[in-house]
């Protein structure tokens, strides 16, 4: 693969940041729980609190991921990497201190401002670093390589988390995430796109003041440079405007992101209402669930991506997804969560082949915002997520339930999965030049 050192450390990067955020996942309803409805297995203050937080970030996630997205084309990927990094610190510095209910509300509002950013930032970032070091054939792999890391990320947070008590679990993803931030700093290395047009070479973090001693084409920074960089929502628009396969690859993300977060949000709380689970429950099937995205994400992808293609993977991955939510709505028994969770497998292709559809429809100038889009779209998916499954998870889970399905909620979930796996189906990915032919005949959309 191309520049593998370069890609080594983009996913040294990713595992250690996201194994830091990944490790708390397991612990956090329990925390949650503990801070507001102390004592009790059902709390429908919880959910909504999930919620509004969910929606709260994602509305400022929706302004931020194309912006950061558009300046990293601009800057480069490793200056605006340093921002996600240096702020996914913070809230996880504040419940490793203590765990009361004043210290989690205080980690609950820096969460929320932060995760505007650190939520979609760092995959936005590394997905546009590998796309300017991996060729357009290659892409899907590296995309699956990268999902592959997350996972293999999660799996190893949520081992811990496992064998770790819950006060020393805030204290090691502080650490890990303090360390993760310092090892990209000194190891990545950034990379220069070939573009039909000449990006600013000062970084954005750079004194205004500095100029170049080397080449007088060399452009100073000025304050408005940062502005007129920023994308309009028109930019935005044309990208995903491009031709119909970026079209309904977007409108596939959007349910897609939508059905991941709602079963982020409350599967958890469903499970711990239905059949009573706890912290280790929970970390289990996270555990299976992220296994099997592992072997997908690094064996199946790199096999069948070249034998079957990313549409076929993305149908085969969202229908798996609708499966998998089907059974948990009926679990009938403690051990159904588990089963189905090994769907994973197949789930987790879906993801991938979403980035490298829309990736491969955009110029090598584009990628940065090509892929904020996508996650500002997953952010958008974020709001309208909790104002959909919050009230159905807090009334179906409740005594004033209109009829006995507790899991109802979760079965919406999945109806998204499959909403998403119909207009999967009618994507076909048009033939493209070669990225030389696109750089010298086509301007940049947002140029």
């Amino acid at each position: 693969m191309d520049n593998w050192r370069n890609l080594i450390h983009i996913f040294v990067t990713v595992f250690l940041s996201y194994f830091a955020s990944l490790l708390v996942n397991p612990t956090i309803a329990d925390v949650t729980m503990e801070a507001v409805c102390p004592g009790q297995d059902e709390c429908s203050l919880a959910i909504y609190l999930t919620g509004f937080q969910q929606a709260i970030a994602g509305i400022g996630a929706v302004v931020m991921m194309p912006v950061i997205g558009t300046l990293s084309d601009v800057y480069g990927r490793k200056v605006l990497l340093t921002i996600p990094l240096t702020l996914s610190i913070f809230p996880l510095v504040i419940l490793a201190v203590k765990r009361t209910t004043e210290f989690f509300y205080a980690y609950y509002a820096l969460k929320t401002l932060t995760s505007m950013v650190t939520e979609g930032g760092i995959i936005c970032l590394s997905l546009s670093y590998l796309a300017d070091n991996v060729s357009e054939g290659k892409r899907v792999s590296a995309f699956g390589l990268l999902s592959g890391v997350v996972a293999a990320a999660t799996v190893c947070g949520t081992f811990v988390a496992r064998l770790l008590p819950t006060t020393q679990i805030f204290q090691v993803a502080a650490v890990v995430a303090f360390i993760a931030a310092i090892y990209m700093k000194i190891f990545l290395k950034e990379t220069i796109r070939n573009a039909a047009v000449e990006p600013l070479e000062e970084p954005i973090l750079k004194s205004v003041t500095e100029t170049s001693t080397t080449n007088q084409d060399k452009i100073i920074l000025k304050p408005t440079d940062l502005f007129k960089k920023m994308p309009l929502p028109k930019d935005i628009i044309n990208l995903l405007k491009t031709n119909k396969t970026v079209s309904l690859a977007s409108l596939v993300a959007f349910f897609n992101s939508l059905a991941e977060a709602g079963v982020q949000a409350f599967l958890m709380y469903y499970l711990k209402a239905r059949f009573h689970f706890q912290k280790d429950q929970f970390a289990d099937i996270w555990l299976i669930t992220n296994i099997a995205s592992t072997l997908s994400s690094m064996v199946l992808m790199p096999i069948l991506a070249p034998l079957l293609g990313e549409e076929t993977l993305l149908c085969i991955g969202l229908f798996a997804g609708f499966l998998n939510m089907l059974l948990d709505s009926i679990a009938w028994a403690p051990w159904v969560p588990y089963a189905s969770a090994v769907l994973g497998v197949f789930l987790f292709l879906a993801s991938p082949s979403i980035r490298s559809i829309i990736s491969k429809q955009v110029g090598p100038c584009e990628q940065g915002i090509a892929q904020g889009c996508l996650m500002g779209i997953a952010s958008f998916a974020n709001i309208i997520s909790p104002l959909i499954y919050s009230p159905l998870s807090a009334l179906f889970l409740s005594d004033a339930a209109p009829f006995n399905f507790p899991g109802f909620s979760i079965l919406c979930v999945g109806l998204a999965w499959f909403a998403a796996f119909i207009v999967s189906t009618m994507i076909k990915i048009q033939p493209l030049w070669s990225s030389r032919d696109r750089a010298n005949s086509e301007p940049c959309l947002l140029a």
